[in-house]
This record gives C-alpha cells, sequence and structure tokens, in this order.
C-alpha cells in the first residue's frame, strides 16, 4: 500500500514531466511522483522525502556507466522500477540504488538487473527493503559487489527478496538490530549471507542454496538464526553455516542439507545449537578447540559421512545432550527414549581424515571400517568431553 501523499506528479513521454529528475526538483517534500512506462536515464538524486512509484515498471537504465539512484533524504520510497546496468568501479561502490544518511526509507517491488552493487545502504536506519527481485552476473569476486550491502546501519527489516548472481546476496557491516527474513539468496559466488561486527540482529525463514558458502557470521555477538535452510552449499571448503568469533548465540530449528560442512565453530563460544536438522552432509558439525561452552540439545544426525569432527583429544569444554545420532547402535532397556549407552560423535575415520585429508581416499575401506569399530569398542581417539550421554533412541 503506498502511503498519503500531498500531491502527485506524472513523468511520461506524453506528461508535464518527461524527465524524472526535473520532477523531483519539482515536487515538494511529501509528493509522489508516478513514472509511466518507459525507459528513462539517470542519474537521480533523491533529496527531499518523496515518493517515486513506477507504473507498468519503468525502466531506469545506468547504461554501464553512472550510479543510477542515489537518496539523501528521510522518508523516500522507491517502488515498482526495473534498475539495471549500474556503472562499474574498483575504487566506488557504484549501486543501483544507493542510501546515505537517512532514515525511514522504503525499497520495495522493484527489480535490480545486472547492477555492480545492486543495493547500498550506508548509515540509515528504519528502512524496508522488501519484495525485490535482484539478479547480478558476476564472474569474479574481486570484479562485483553484493545485492543488498548495509554499511553502519541499524533497524533494518529485509524480507521476502531474491538475491542471485553477486558476490555476497546479503552483507552486513557495522549494522545492528535488524531482522532479515524469509528470503531467498543463491547461487552467489561467496555468501549467501555475511555478517562482519554486526550484533543484535536475527535472520529466520531464509533459503540459502548454491552459494560459495551459505552463511558467514563473523566477530559479532548476540545473533538469532532459526528456521532457515542451508543447502547444497558444497566444494571443499564449504559451509553451510560458518561461525567465526560469535558468542552468545542462538541456532534454533535449522536445517542443514547436503553442505560440505553443515556448521563450522571457530572460536564460537556460548552459543545455543537446539532442534536443527544434519542431513546428507559430508561433516554435520566441525567444531575448533577454542570454541567453548556452546550447547548442543535435541539436534538430529542423519545420514551424514560424518556426525562432529574436532581438532582436539584432550581440552574440549562443550555440551552434547539428547540429540538423535542415526549411527546410534545402543538399546533402550528402562523405555525412556533415552540410550542406555553414551554415544561418541567423533569417529576414527573423521579423526584421521582430521589428521591427514589424504586418507580420505580410504573412506569406506574394509580397513578403515575394522579401525572405526575397534575405536568404539576401546576409544583412545575421542576427546573426553565429547560424549553425548543421553541419545535420543528416535527421532521425535
Amino acid at each position: 500500500m503506498v502511503g498519503l501523499a500531498l500531491f502527485t506528479l506524472l513523468v511520461c513521454s506524453n506528461c508535464e514531466f518527461k524527465d524524472i529528475q526535473n520532477a523531483i526538483d519539482s515536487a515538494k517534500e511529501g509528493e509522489r511522483i508516478i513514472v509511466k512506462a518507459g525507459v528513462y536515464k539517470g542519474p537521480i538524486l533523491i533529496n527531499k522525502g518523496v515518493e517515486l512509484i513506477g507504473e507498468g515498471k519503468p525502466v531506469l537504465d545506468g547504461e554501464g556507466r553512472y550510479q543510477i539512484i542515489t537518496v539523501k533524504a528521510n522518508k523516500v520510497r522507491i517502488e515498482g522500477f526495473v534498475i539495471k546496468n549500474s556503472g562499474m568501479s574498483y575504487s566506488k561502490d557504484i549501486a543501483g540504488i544507493k542510501v546515505i544518511n537517512s532514515e525511514a526509507c522504503t525499497i520495495r517491488e522493484n527489480h535490480f538487473l545486472n547492477n555492480f552493487f545492486a543495493l547500498y545502504l550506508e548509515r540509515v536506519k528504519d528502512c524496508i527493503v522488501e519484495n525485490n527481485k535482484i539478479i547480478g552476473f558476476a564472474k569474479s569476486e574481486g570484479a562485483s559487489g553484493n545485492g543488498i550491502h548495509a554499511w553502519d546501519s541499524k533497524n533494518l527489516y529485509i524480507k521476502k527478496n531474491y538475491i542471485k548472481g553477486h558476490r555476497d546476496g546479503i552483507y552486513f557491516e557495522f549494522v545492528s538490530r535488524s531482522t532479515i527474513e524469509e528470503n531467498v539468496s543463491e547461487n552467489n559466488l561467496r555468501y549467501g549471507l555475511h555478517f562482519m561486527f554486526s550484533h543484535d540482529n536475527t535472520f529466520r525463514k531464509n533459503r540459502f542454496y548454491k552459494n560459495g558458502a551459505g552463511v558467514a557470521v563473523m566477530y559479532s555477538r548476540d545473533v538469532i538464526m532459526e528456521e532457515n535452510t542451508f543447502e547444497k552449499n558444497s566444494g571443499q571448503a564449504s559451509y553451510g553455516l560458518l561461525l567465526k568469533d560469535l558468542s552468545n548465540s542462538i541456532v534454533r530449528k535449522n536445517r542443514f542439507i547436503n553442505n560440505s560442512y553443515g556448521v563450522y565453530l571457530d572460536e564460537c563460544n556460548r552459543t545455543s545449537f537446539e532442534g536443527n536438522t544434519f542431513e546428507n552432509n559430508g561433516w554435520a558439525i566441525k567444531i575448533y578447540a577454542n570454541s567453548l561452552n556452546n550447547t548442543f540439545k535435541n539436534n538430529f544426525f542423519l545420514n551424514n559421512a560424518f556426525d562432529v569432527s574436532t581438532n582436539t583429544l584432550s581440552y574440549f569444554e562443550n555440551l552434547f545432550s539428547k540429540n538423535y545420532w542415526d549411527k546410534y547402535e545402543g538399546y533402550d532397556m528402562d523405555k525412556d527414549s533415552i540410550g542406555d549407552m553414551p554415544y561418541r560423535p567423533v569417529s576414527f575415520m573423521a579423526f584421521l581424515f582430521e589428521r591427514y585429508p589424504l586418507s580420505l581416499l580410504f573412506y569406506n575401506s574394509f580397513l578403515m571400517r575394522i579401525m572405526d569399530i575397534m575405536e568404539r569398542l576401546i576409544p583412545l581417539l575421542n576427546p573426553k568431553g565429547l560424549i553425548d550421554r543421553e541419545p535420543l533412541i528416535k527421532k521425535p
């Protein structure tokens, strides 16, 4: 629904205004500018609080030379356009739309096509980015920008966007108190979503599919990650979810399907993993010894090559409890749905492959199977603390 506006200006080939910039210059604060179908050239500067509404999907073409729309005002709304072919620069972050030092902007139902950065938010707050389709054609990380890029901003709401073919689908740096919800980010070169130094944020119900890696959350704290799907992020070093220097966060009810690594923890501390499903991954969880005081509870591990891998045999201060492991072969004599024997999720083979990657060539060999069985009977290589003492007998 378009908000209230005091007056409407029309832009088209037969209208009073044939040029969008002339209409903006003539508009008063709070007025609406309706742009009819057609192809328009830029660049466009919005320096007052107006609504710029496209009817019939008018095209704003940057001709590969310049930034198409620059916003430097509060309460600007941009809706209903095809914004394509921005310029490109190795020294400037040129975008289809760049919003700078602004509040309460709304960017919705636009189609971004073949831009360097599609949407760039710089020092903004209280903005909504919703229902946009963002498609790039990036061929290398160095020569491409991000789909939605936010820097030094807060209170953003990023919802139901589709992003494909950029360096990162969504990128947050120094962003706080924001929500990323119900987006699809796929086939981006580096990450589907990337956090750096961004605290107190939530991302939920998003789908990250076939990106270089699904999501990276780095140097951040107090992040809630729930009900997302991380799928087919598969390469030699690809992760569904990479957590680097993260603390005090929640990873809840997510699905990790067919990734090289489901979750990778490097210096991740005091974070809760609960109700997640790990299925058909190479490694469901890889956790470094520098990750402490994390809890893994009521998660489901199904048909992963390796459930857990770590680089330590001694110091391990994380809790695994009441998870379901499809490789568990214990019994439940007292019928309380908890296995009577503890489960050690690190297999001999996982330990061996961690230390000697080339030994992966012998995966599934008869000798490896025998050694793995012997290790489970007489555990010598399992970290003492890496054990689920209450494994679930069946998936709830």
